[in-house]
């Protein structure tokens, strides 16, 4: 019987091809889609889930409130972790992390040679053997005991593969190696790299105990309580039956007990949850990619909607084709087959052209791979798609997607009455059944979801516009900057770069400061205003720059004058309006001479107020900010290149210019450098993501929806082909006919808009809300939605309507 089913399955298909064409294609792009956002959405939350007792495994992190200020923190102070581990019942392990900054690593060579050296490596940390019980390696050679003494090192197999010509990398035991040119280090073990995806994907591991016996202490605040640098982090794995509240509670006691919460300052431990390092945005990870999880759950709304699109295709063409197939079904009842045989047989169709879809999407997948190669981890790739989890995804979505498109058109199919199919009388006043209202209100459902994507990409497209053409308050087109680690740099060297690059003719314009006007990264501290009459303490960002820092950035003074080169000994301060008024001088000028008292209780006079500007993106308000000039303390260099012209070289030779100078003077730096524009953008690299997601999106949603209405077209003139016959005998012209085929479904366009417009305007002002400063949404946004939409049903509809309009209607009307 199956095998009947499937015999007349396939010729169904070979009958009916342009039908089973666009229900195969609709199919073949909603299942592609959800399969490629299904290896995004399973790829990201299988980050950190293969830990043995993962559930119990959390990192400490920090909440702290300065002045009315929060800030979330991932580090805790550095004696935290060998406190907690002796003093806090509900532990069963600590693991202290120590990241570095990506230090220099040279390979001894022996015999007098030149050490091979390799620059800027990730992946280095300090820690100890109990980080080996928290996460599982697979050991090749040595054992998490070796890093109980100082100046020991383990490495995975890749690195140790990198640094030693081994065939078998276990023969790196015992080589030297040395960090930054100060720390010596033997290894001592070698693990295999961790084949799972994970956000722990470190490379090198230094005992921990090297940090003091290297008189490193001072780096890493290795006594200090009330320190809370991101180089010092803690994992801790719970005891059974032990919650993680119950624990934070003791460690906040216990960080308590060592360093009291001073006045204005407090702070809290929390316990992160493993597998939320992945997606939690308020603290730093120690991957280099973040996932967001609103936009995956958005991908799986989108991945819904195309899959529903494609459903709703299958189901208008399928009750559609019904009139077609109204007399094999009252055949086969007269004959004595019972509705669910029928069922079975109509399901089995389904099921045959679901099948085929499935495998033209597999066929398609690599095509979408490439196409959005930039919005998807490089980790996921074809192969990824024959893993069993994902095989049994498929195997799911093909029953699923045959049991939502084909369970209804076969209830209607198997539900006709053989006595009035045989008189044809099935189908009397067919344009105002159940079945047609039912195709109605599906083709408005696809033209919502389709305009709703087209509104939602052109506000997202929008916003960002007006995020990066804004006037922030500083110049930002053609600026470079580049940073030489403090580590490695004196202020006489950066002085003689800076004279170098100041010879430069094709530099406009070069400063020696701090970071630039808009920046990631943020030093803030707690600075109080003394009036006269009293004392008002707040949170302050605390940035560097001199009068050529302003100068090159056209940042605007208000008041006062701008900050000048100084020595350790004159120091002043520039402030933003924002910080003016916020200390309560409504007139900027007034604040001119009052004098900051520092942490430290420094007292530093007030010399010039610039105007507001953007130090973080468009989604904060502007803070209260306060410029110095610590000359010892810059280590940015900020460069103004001229106009680029057309075919010009002059930026290609400014960039050799500045990587021979940067060499002469520190020989081993690479020049590695960034456009200040570029960093903006950054900013907006989930909205960026975003809009591309929904004009992605928008063009499946809208190539859908249109083969849907084609194949209903292709329904409808079919139908109406002896009424078109007439009507042009008649003297109907061509624009007339069109005018009458393509009314009733450009209503239903216009009805979709009239729903989507409100429903729209809600999801996108909440959208808005993310942001301090966003954009207006006129009218026309919504207006251009519907009408995008409505041109492109348009094009659609004239495909076949003009070709049905020109028809020669003695064809239609000889066998009447």
């Amino acid at each position: 019987m199956i095998r009947n089913y499937l015999k007349l399955a396939f010729r169904n298909v070979r009958k009916h091809k342009a039908f089973s064409l666009i229900n195969i294609l609709g199919l073949a792009v909603g299942i592609s889609a959800s399969l490629v956002i299904y290896l995004i959405v399973q790829y990201e939350f299988s980050f950190d889930r293969f830990h043995k007792d993962g559930d119990r495994i959390y990192r400490v992190v920090s909440s702290l409130d300065f002045s009315g200020a929060h800030y979330d923190n991932s580090s805790v102070p550095a004696p935290l972790a060998a406190a907690a581990g002796t003093s806090i019942t509900g532990l069963e392990n600590t693991a202290a992390i120590f990241t570095t900054y990506d230090p220099k690593v040279s390979i001894s060579k022996g015999n007098n040679q030149k050490p091979e050296v390799f620059k800027a490596r990730k992946g280095v940390v300090f820690t100890d053997q109990q980080y080996f019980n928290l996460v599982t390696y697979q050991w090749m050679a040595g054992s998490p005991d070796v890093l109980k003494e100082p100046y020991k090192v383990v490495l995975t197999e890749s690195r140790a593969k990198e640094y030693f010509p081994f065939a078998d990398p276990t023969r790196a035991v015992g080589q030297l190696m040395s960090y930054d040119d100060s720390i010596e280090v033997t290894v001592a073990g070698i693990v295999k790299d961790l084949q799972e995806t994970t956000d722990l994907n470190f490379k090198e591991f230094i005992a921990t105990a090297t940090i003091p016996a290297s008189k490193l202490e001072n780096n890493y605040s290795w006594t200090t309580w009330n320190n809370y640098f991101g180089n010092s982090q803690l994992l801790v794995k719970l005891k059974k039956g032990v919650s993680p509240q119950q624990t934070a509670a003791q460690i906040n006691a216990l960080v308590a007990s060592h360093a009291p919460n001073s006045s204005g300052v407090s702070t809290k431990q929390l316990l992160q949850p493993l597998n939320d390092l992945h997606f939690n945005d308020k603290y730093d990870i120690f991957g280099e990619r973040r996932a967001h999880k609103p936009t995956l759950y958005g991908l799986l709304v989108v991945a819904a909607f195309l899959l529903i699109l494609g459903c709703i295709n299958f189901i208008n063409l399928t009750t559609a084709q019904s009139v077609q197939r109204a007399k094999e079904t009252g055949i086969r009842k007269t004959m004595g087959s019972t509705r669910t045989q029928l069922i079975a047989q109509f399901m089995s169709e389904t099921l045959a052209l679901t099948i085929t879809a499935t495998l033209l999407s597999i066929a398609l997948i690599p095509l979408l791979l490439k196409a959005f190669s930039d919005n998807i981890p490089e980790a996921i790739t074809f192969s990824r798609l024959f893993q069993p989890n994902i095989i049994a995804f498929m195997i799911a979505l093909v029953f699923v997607v045959s049991l939502l498109a084909g369970f209804y058109p076969s209830l209607v199919l198997s539900g006709f009455k053989p006595v009035l199919v045989l008189k044809n009388q099935a189908f009397s006043n067919s344009g105002k059944t159940r079945s047609a209202w039912l195709r109605k209100t599906l083709t408005v459902s696809q033209f919502i979801i389709a305009q709703f994507f087209i509104i939602g990409t052109l506000m997202v497209a929008k916003q960002i516009h007006f995020s990066l053409n804004k006037d922030l308050g500083y110049r930002k087109d053609a600026v470079v900057n580049f940073t030489i680690p403090w580590r490695e740099s004196s202020l006489s060297k950066k002085q003689v770069l800076l004279q170098k690059l100041k010879s430069i003719p094709e530099i406009q314009m070069v400063t020696l400061s701090g970071i630039p006007p808009a920046s990631k990264g943020t030093t803030s501290s707690t600075l109080t205003l003394d009036d006269g009459k009293k004392a008002i303490e707040k949170m302050t960002e605390i940035r560097l720059g001199d009068a050529a820092y302003f100068d090159l950035y056209k940042i605007k003074l208000v008041a006062g004058q701008m900050l000048q080169p100084s020595d350790t000994v004159r120091k002043e301060y520039l402030v933003n309006e924002t910080f003016a008024r916020e200390m309560g001088f409504a007139n900027p000028a007034d604040i001119i001479g009052k004098h900051i008292q520092r942490r430290d209780k420094t007292l530093l006079p007030i010399v010039g107020v610039v105007a507001d500007f953007h130090t973080k993106s468009l989604h904060t308000n502007i803070a209260p900010l306060v410029f110095t000039a610590k000359s010892e303390e810059c280590n940015t260099f900020h460069i103004l290149l001229p106009p680029q012209e057309a075919g010009s070289n002059t930026w290609k030779n400014a960039f050799a210019k500045l990587d021979k100078a940067l060499k002469e003077v520190f020989p081993e730096r690479t020049f590695e450098y960034q456009f200040f524009d570029e960093q903006i953008a950054d900013f907006y690299k989930t909205e960026q993501n975003t809009s591309r997601l929904l004009t992605w999106a928008s063009g499946l949603a809208v190539f859908i929806s249109c083969l849907g209405l084609l194949g209903l077209v292709i329904y409808t003139t079919h139908q109406r082909v002896k009424e078109i016959g007439v009507r042009k005998v008649l003297g109907a012209s061509v624009t007339q006919l069109v005018s009458l085929l393509s009314k009733d479904f450009i209503v239903l366009v216009i009805v979709a808009f009239v729903i989507t417009a409100p429903l729209s305007w809600w999801a996108v002002n909440t959208w808005l809300q993310n942001f301090a400063y966003r954009t207006s949404m006129p009218w026309w946004i919504f207006a251009s939605g519907g009408a995008i939409m409505l041109i492109i049903a348009l094009i659609t509809l004239s495909i076949q309507t003009f070709r049905s309009a020109l028809a020669n209607p003695v064809k239609a009307l000889r066998s009447e």
